[in-house]
């Protein structure tokens, strides 16, 4: 604790927002004072936090009180010392603290998805291997608007005027926004947020950040405070920021690509390439349980309704999990680099996944494929997104499908534990029921009369 009450007391914080990170990627938890925060060194929370969905309500009674305790207990919450950030934005000195789940006998809560990522990194580090990763967040910004039914649009410029069309890599577009932008980056920079590049996307208003490649827990914590961030700093200027994964109609959807390589933690070097400078054998077995196993976890990287309507054919998203050196029209691309930089770019997930849990997931896929010495199909080359229809590693089309996977799945269960499979698997299926109970404007405009 000597280093976390080292930056409180440096910064004269006053207030501290204790959060865990939920199923869904909310930041759930509790807003103390400095004094008593480390008077108490952490918090305790109850343990269905952790099986709420994304509307606020808990999964069904049997699930329920199969995982956890029939008192409806609290689990423990500590402080880690290295995922402290200021957050600029409040009256108060204040600062935000991610805390990580254990039970009172100090066992790490399997539902945690923080400690997922962590029960992930914890196998690489058993081999000698170090997960390096670069994640990629799209996202819209969006006109304010409290009536659901209605259309998302883009939000007002410095010229006074929406945008209109596609404006991909248009630095004028970009600049529409500078004020929002100016603000993002300013508090990141406060928050040690290792953002790099700025990129608007194909639609419009889509913007894509960049974060510089590290370690993955690190980073995923960077991203969850990241989300937050963008949209306080959306707000400041009358704005809203989502990272759905199809928020506009007939615009492309919002991604989170993830690189990822990974490091001999003795001798540095990158294990996907051989002493020649050729691809090596791990790093196809890592291609190999991308496509292999993806599909099982693919509820950790697409997790709600929304998130499938962002696979189409003959889209920027991809259908199925082809690879292919410089192709963006494959889920798993391979860019072009040095023998040292090799690495393979997932571009499965979806920007509205939780980053714990679609780190965890495709970290775990390349994990398997290596340690089962799986083999990659032959690499693609041009269009590989055409269609999914007869393809062996076409993805699921639907989240009911795909949960139904994932809760099969022998994988997730040996490696991230029956109880978490369990109560994920049902978080999202109490979400899709919600889901079904709404009646869509589209339902209404043509059936309403039609039928």
């Amino acid at each position: 604790m000597n280093k976390l009450i080292a930056f409180l007391k440096e910064r004269k914080i006053t207030e501290v927002e204790c959060v865990i990170c939920d199923m869904t990627g909310i930041a759930r938890g509790k807003i103390a004072p400095v004094d008593k925060f480390l008077d108490e060194k952490g918090m305790r929370l109850p343990e269905s936090v952790l099986l709420q969905t994304v509307t606020g309500d808990f999964v069904d009674d049997d699930i329920y009180y199969s995982l956890l305790d029939d008192a409806d207990i609290d689990f423990v919450c500590v402080p880690d010392e290295n995922a402290v950030f200021m957050l600029p934005w409040t009256i108060e000195a204040t600062a935000q603290v991610i805390h990580d789940c254990y039970d009172r006998m100090g066992n790490p809560i399997e539902l945690s998805p923080r400690n997922v990522l962590k029960k992930v990194l914890s196998l690489y580090d058993e081999k000698g291997w170090e997960p390096v990763i670069a994640p990629e967040m799209e996202f819209y910004l969006t006109s304010r608007s409290d009536d659901h039914d209605l259309p998302l649009k883009p939000p007002i410029g410095r010229s006074g005027r929406p945008e209109a069309g596609r404006q991909s890599f248009s630095i004028d577009a970009a600049n529409e926004y500078d004020p929002l932008f100016e603000d993002m980056y300013d508090w990141c920079e406060i928050q040690g947020l290792d953002i790099d590049t700025l990129i608007h996307e194909d639609g419009p208003a889509q913007m894509e950040i960049n974060f510089s490649h590290g370690n993955p827990l690190s980073l995923a914590d960077q991203v969850f405070v990241f989300k937050r961030t963008l949209r306080e700093a959306a707000l400041k200027h009358n704005v809203c920021a989502t990272f759905m994964a199809k928020p506009v109609t007939d615009e492309p959807g919002s991604a989170m690509h993830i690189h990822q390589s990974v490091i001999n933690k003795e001798t540095g070097k990158n294990i996907f390439t051989n002493e020649d400078g050729t691809q090596s054998a791990l790093f196809l077995s890592y291609i190999a349980g991308l496509q292999k196993y993806i599909p099982e976890f693919l509820p950790l990287m697409a997790p709600n309704a929304n998130s499938f309507r962002r696979f189409l054919p003959g889209t920027s998203a991809p259908v199925n999990l082809e690879w292919g050196i410089e192709n963006r029209t494959c889920g798993l691309r391979i860019p072009e680099s040095s023998p040292q930089n090799r690495r393979i770019e997932n571009r499965i997930p979806g920007a509205d996944a939780n980053c714990y849990l679609a780190f965890a997931a495709g970290l775990l896929c390349g994990y398997i494929g290596m340690v089962e010495g799986l083999k990659p199909s032959t690499p693609v080359q041009g269009k590989a997104n055409e269609s999914r229809s007869n393809n062996p590693h076409c993805l699921p089309l639907t989240l009911e499908e795909a949960l139904a996977a994932m809760e099969e799945s022998d994988a997730c269960k040996e490696y991230l534990g029956e109880s978490f499979t369990t109560g994920f698997v049902a978080v999202k299926q109490a979400e899709l029921e919600n889901f079904r109970r709404v009646v869509s404007s589209w339902e209404r405009e043509f059936l309403l009369l039609s039928v």
